[in-house]
């Protein structure tokens, strides 16, 4: 420093911090061999402290205004120095400005999932992120356990330490709240003022206060998140079977109306709509045993059926199917489901009998013809 830079340093007398930046925290006032003139001008602005700090030790602190340095608004300072009378020669002393606005948007996140116990899926993994504000709440207990004499500090030198507390100290009170893992979405609220309220004390450690913490994401592994996304859509499908056919008949429209398919496309429509048809024949067979279950047997108190009505069973590949009436037997007869040597059986017969031994199935078997030579 040359000469002219001495004379101009010690004959400046205005003290002042207008912060251009948008993330420092403390920044020392420079002035050659740290000499102020007696009577010098002190602006401290809105949202800053300016802290005088003599040999190490930190002596008056001054609160927005405009100040006239004299030894009577410096009574710490006066008695650091052993000033006995007022004078108004340069004294040496440190001038740190502190700025007491909020840092908003500090980002959290954790690095690596944390294990967790959920009441309904058992042990899980979860990460989690979101944003948090904080601002200097005691400047001396800031510069006596943080910044000490750096004469500039920024967010950056600290926002690592503040993070990992929010991420140890933050997942700590989630497994604590022992709140199901489905409903974290509907409670980010209630789970922010959780961490908040845990975390805040040991801000106020650092002469820091917490004064916003939010949760943007609470997330499982993407494994987890499809199986998850699997269950969701089977509860919105409901009736899985309805679903196929559904599934099924758009398909089938959709080959039909795709005429450069070819045949590939019509094989496909043909086999779903087989598939299709064979599940419609089982559901109108299923629906036709039932009614002819439900249909009441005669009993005590019911009249016997009339003559030559009885009702026949038919022997289907081996097993009893039926009762079937005359209007029924026809049409068996009529699908090839009846034949002279399909075996019969009604009440009052001794034992099953070949369709064509008996009287009255003979005008059913005789609207079938007989086969081509």
């Amino acid at each position: 420093m040359g000469i002219f830079d001495k004379l101009r340093n010690e004959f400046i007398d205005i003290i002042e911090w207008t912060d251009p930046s948008t993330d420092t925290i403390v920044w020392k006032f420079p002035r050659y061999q740290n000499e102020i003139k007696m009577n010098a001008k002190l602006t401290v602005r809105e949202s800053q402290v300016a802290v005088f700090m003599n040999e190490g030790k930190i002596a008056d602190v001054f609160q927005p205004g405009m100040y006239t340095l004299t030894t009577q608004n410096m009574p710490i300072l006066t008695t650091l120095q052993g000033w006995k009378y007022g004078f108004n020669s340069p004294f040496k002393a440190d001038v740190f400005f502190v700025s007491m606005r909020q840092f908003t948007n500090q980002k959290w996140g954790t690095k690596n999932p944390v294990m967790l116990r959920d009441a309904e899926f058992g042990p899980i993994r979860l990460r989690a992120f979101g944003s948090y504000a904080f601002r200097v709440k005691d400047a001396t207990t800031f510069l006596k356990e943080v910044a000490a004499t750096n004469p500039e500090y920024t967010v950056d030198g600290i926002n690592e330490q503040l993070r990992n507390l929010a991420v140890s100290r933050g997942m700590d009170a989630i497994a604590e709240a022992k709140i199901p893992v489905l409903d974290l979405a509907a409670k980010y609220d209630e789970v922010s003022q959780l961490i908040t309220d845990k975390i805040r004390p040991e801000f106020n450690e650092l002469g820091l206060d917490l004064t916003k913490f939010l949760i943007e994401n609470i997330s499982l592994p993407p494994e987890v998140e499809e199986a998850l996304d699997k269950r969701s859509s089977m509860g919105i499908v409901g009736n899985l079977g309805a679903y196929a056919q559904f599934q099924a008949a758009n398909a089938m429209e959709k080959a039909a109306a795709n005429p450069s398919g070819g045949l590939a496309a019509a094989g496909l429509g043909a086999g779903m709509g087989a598939a299709m048809m064979g599940q419609v024949g089982n559901m109108f067979q299923n629906n036709q045993v039932n009614q002819q279950q439900q249909q009441p047997a005669a009993g005590p108190g019911m009249p016997p059926p009339l003559p030559g009505t009885e009702p026949f069973y038919v022997a289907v590949e081996g097993k009893q199917a039926g009762p079937y009436n005359m209007d029924q037997l026809k049409q068996l007869a009529a699908s090839g489901g009846l034949q002279s040597q399909t075996l019969v059986w009604k009440t009052g017969m001794a034992a099953w009998a070949a369709a064509a031994t008996v009287p009255e199935l003979a005008p059913v078997l005789a609207t079938v013809p007989p086969p081509l030579p």
